[in-house]
């Protein structure tokens, strides 16, 4: 299934509809990127795909696809080569979590969790994995300060992000002597769609945490210099960085109780 290499090489954003995705979507198309936009929603990608095309004047390809469906891949790789197009920067941003106790959450629920955040991801980046070595490109791999600590009251999130750095840490390593940059982008909450999905209340005293959240945008723009900086490990912002600076000093016994007071909360 691999495609030709005349075709014209292009960036993958999935999740791209909202939040981080978009703005990741924005930043690659104002560094002269053509973009292939996947989501599940195809009025909001085309919405996004319009304004990229008025400020970029490159109208980015839409590809409305549930990547936890078990074809995706099959299904996006054939609209790919049918448009002509060749992968160099592969963004896996797309995912989701629900906070709760894992006895009491839909057991289904939380399988997909799993087939979107971890094997959907490692299942794109396999797929595409010549055209990036061919292409000289790069992988956003979108992870979390979740990857850095357990998560009782969100587990399963927790457990899928800690997946992500791991893969992304090793895979960079892998990836340095063919000259393709990993990045794995760990940014903390930021006020964007997945909160509501995830079945975040910010409306009582977690609302303190406002203050400190940075902007989709912010955290777009340190991704993307991250990754042509060849950063592994990128966390935006200084209050996310001490998070993970205490998560790794606490021993374990301690942090899960204050963490699964702090998911309450929530």
């Amino acid at each position: 299934m691999s495609l030709d290499s005349q075709n014209r090489a292009v960036t993958l954003i999935t999740g791209a509809s909202d939040g981080i995705g978009a703005e990741l979507a924005h930043v690659f198309a104002e560094n002269g990127h053509e973009l292939v936009l996947v989501a599940r929603r195809q009025d909001k990608l085309q919405a996004l795909a319009d304004q990229i095309k008025t400020t970029s004047g490159k109208a980015p390809l839409v590809i409305a696809l549930d990547l936890i469906k078990p074809d995706a891949v099959a299904l996006l790789v054939t609209q790919l080569n049918t448009a002509g197009l060749s992968i160099q920067y592969l963004v896996n941003n797309a995912g989701f979590g629900l906070i709760g106790r894992v006895a009491e959450l839909n057991a289904a629920e939380q399988l997909d969790i799993i087939k979107l955040n971890s094997e959907a991801l490692t299942a794109l980046t396999l797929e595409f994995l010549p055209q990036l070595i061919r292409h000289k490109g790069g992988v956003i791999n979108v992870a979390s300060v979740a990857a850095f600590m357990p998560g009782p009251g969100f587990t399963i999130y927790y457990a899928t992000k800690a997946y992500v750095r791991s893969f992304t840490e090793g895979l960079a390593e892998e990836l340095k002597p063919f000259g393709v940059k990993v990045s794995c982008l760990c940014p903390g909450p930021v006020a964007t769609g997945f909160q509501a999905r995830a079945g975040f209340d910010f409306s009582g005293p977690m609302g303190a945490m406002k203050p400190a959240m940075l902007s989709a945008r912010d955290v777009a723009q340190q991704g993307y210099t991250g990754l042509m900086a060849g950063k592994t490990i990128v966390i935006p912002g200084a209050v996310n960085k001490f998070l993970v600076f205490f998560a790794r000093l606490t021993p374990r016994a301690l942090l899960l109780p204050i963490l699964a007071t702090a998911q309450k909360k929530r």
